[in-house]
């Protein structure tokens, strides 16, 4: 069997390696935008290019007699890479252009959720230039949110009170995105915890992944602008410390109508990765987005606990019979921290040598943002190499990342302190205050 993974990050280092661990030990193949080392040492084929290339990708897949692709990134998805595979009769994991728009247009995902009753959604409006907008903040009491509509690699979304002091600040950055020729929904603030739910997806059902929580924020204590994700941490019991199993069964929930909304809204099945972006609040769980592939780094601390066979699991995706059982993960808890460029994500330093010759346990360190060259990895200015501590606690599995992402050499640095007792108790209790209000 020849599966073609397409990207080449993080996210894509943990695809590759799963694929790797099935008992049907598959040639793997890669097209990336750049060389991943720690990808191309399992890959038997390895192509470099524009990702987002319909034509280039199909054509490699054509010459490599692909049995079917797995897209990691969100650009392929809103290019029509999966669109074009299946002209080209190549199955592939991903939704096509259409279904995709659930994450590269939040105005379709708004309306589509609202149109099909599908609980958690918060209220908002649509904007396509500045009419109207002042007065939807201020009916919304100045707690909203501005998501710029389309993709803007996890930057832009701002937020009334973290990214905006007042309501001059939120009116100009929706004047910005007009002048750039875009749109923008403004939502009401969600207040309370967020967490991360993927569900693999055959159209008809989904199967479930542990929950994560992501860290947004590049500076220790949550500061700082948003970036791609700092890193991410799950539990041994597949909850989070401040999460229910009824609150996890309100998030399965709403991914499972989104999934049918989709199929009847479009008219096709959803195959592929359902990824719901959650805040578990005082009057229950709401959906912030979604996204339409696996997250990064959440696809990292899922994978390295999941116990079935990966081909197989695509293959179920693929055939329609996918079922809850499929996806079977170990009970075991995961923190991921990403060690990053000095700078990022405002100005982050390129083309610097860094040196991972020290990490211990190199089958949980996933190569990202790098390049191989002849004298070694540099860093390419987003997020470098990421590493994940597995353990039967959240305090131990963050002690083994934090004792291992120190040992990586160069101009980078990380968050501290995600996975750390302190900060998990300091949102534990913030849940707790939070349900005592009224």
């Amino acid at each position: 069997m020849n599966i073609l993974i397409i990207g080449s990050g993080a996210r894509e280092h943990a695809i590759a390696r799963a694929f790797k661990k099935s008992r049907q030990h598959p040639a793997i193949f890669c097209f990336g935008a750049s060389v991943n080392q720690g990808i191309k040492e399992i890959c038997a084929g390895w192509a470099r290019g524009d990702i987002a290339d319909a034509q280039k990708v199909c054509q490699f897949a054509r010459e490599n007699n692909i049995d079917f692709a797995f897209v990691g990134p969100e650009a392929p998805l809103e290019a029509g890479v999966v669109d074009a595979l299946r002209d080209a009769d190549i199955l592939a994991i991903g939704p096509t252009k259409k279904l995709a728009q659930l994450e590269t247009s939040k105005s379709f995902t708004r309306n589509l959720l609202s149109k099909h009753r599908v609980p958690g959604g918060p209220k908002y409006e649509y904007f396509y230039d500045m009419n109207g907008a002042p007065e939807f903040i201020k009916s919304l009491g100045n707690e909203y949110v501005i998501k710029a509509d389309g993709l803007m690699g996890g930057k832009g979304v701002k937020v009334s009170g973290d990214h905006l002091a007042a309501i001059e600040e939120g009116l100009t950055y929706c004047q910005e995105l007009i002048d750039a020729g875009g749109s923008f929904v403004i939502e009401e603030k969600f207040i309370g915890q967020e967490f991360s739910l993927m569900s693999f997806s055959d159209g008809h059902h989904l199967a479930h992944m542990p929950a994560v929580q992501d860290h947004k924020r590049a500076f220790v204590g949550d500061k700082g602008p948003n970036t791609g994700g700092m890193g991410s941490y799950s539990d041994a019991n597949h909850l989070l410390p401040f999460l229910t199993a009824a609150d996890i069964q309100q998030a399965r929930n709403i991914n499972t109508q989104t999934m049918r909304a989709l199929r009847n809204e479009c008219g096709e099945p959803y195959r592929g990765i359902l990824y719901g972006g959650f805040m578990a609040t005082k009057s229950g769980i709401k959906l912030i987005e979604y996204n339409a592939r696996f997250g990064d780094p959440e696809s990292m601390n899922v994978l390295a606990v999941l116990e079935s066979d990966f081909v197989e699991l695509c293959q179920a995706i693929i055939n329609g019979n996918l079922a809850p059982a499929r996806a079977r993960f170990a009970h075991k808890a995961t923190v991921c921290k990403y060690a990053v460029p000095e700078g990022y994500p405002d100005d982050p330093v390129k083309d610097k040598k860094i040196d991972i010759s020290e990490i211990s346990n190199k089958d949980q360190l996933y190569l990202g943002a790098v390049d191989e060259r002849e004298d070694g990895l540099y860093e390419t200015g987003s997020r470098a190499v990421a590493f994940v501590g597995i353990a039967d606690t959240i305090a131990e599995a963050e002690q083994i990342a934090e004792a291992e992402i120190q040992k990586i050499k160069g101009p980078l640095f990380h968050r501290e302190d995600i996975g750390t007792t302190a900060l998990i108790k300091k949102r534990v209790k913030m849940m707790e205050k939070l349900k005592l209000t009224t």
